[in-house]
């Protein structure tokens, strides 16, 4: 009878612990976990997009989002008051000739660059990014020289024109 306590008295001492442990995984089944870091990059829309070629200088649209009418993804114009993910700040003219996509990368990261700098200094001082939206091949060969750049919040949505009010250079 005694072997049968000691063996009761043994399962007594653990029975909180193993019960603290199966607490602690049960509640890892209910948080939520880290949403991806989104990319924004050269790549991330292309002239090809869905929708980006409708969008105009100083308007505000969302990322890329599946559309069941179009069964594709698509961005969709938002006006900036209503908190967009994105905002188009220019446009930069390629020079012409054959299509090269890395001097086309780089011509458009600079081309964006200066414009952030002119209108918001650095990515530091003024919490936004920015990435350009390129030609692809194929609307390169159907004429697209245009690149547009877009200024975004990394940190979630624009709370609104993410523009100045007026042009402090100008």
């Amino acid at each position: 009878m005694n072997v049968a306590r000691q063996g009761h008295r043994w399962w007594s001492y653990r029975r909180p612990a193993a019960a603290a442990v199966s607490v602690a995984a049960l509640g890892t089944l209910f948080v939520s976990p880290t949403p991806p870091v989104l990319v924004k990059d050269d790549r991330f829309i292309t002239a090809a997009t869905t929708g980006i070629l409708d969008i105009e200088v100083t308007e505000c649209f969302d990322d890329p989002a599946y559309s069941r009418s179009a069964n594709e993804e698509v961005v969709r114009y938002r006006p900036c008051g209503e908190r967009a993910d994105n905002q188009a700040y220019g446009i930069v003219h390629v020079p012409d000739g054959p299509f090269d996509p890395d001097a086309l990368a780089t011509f458009a990261w600079d081309s964006c660059e200066r414009g952030f700098a002119h209108y918001w200094g650095s990515r530091e001082e003024s919490g936004l990014d920015y990435y350009p939206i390129v030609p692809t091949a194929e609307t390169w060969a159907d004429g697209d020289r245009d690149v547009m750049c877009a200024v975004y919040n990394p940190q979630g949505k624009l709370p609104g024109s993410a523009l100045p009010r007026h042009d402090p250079f100008g």
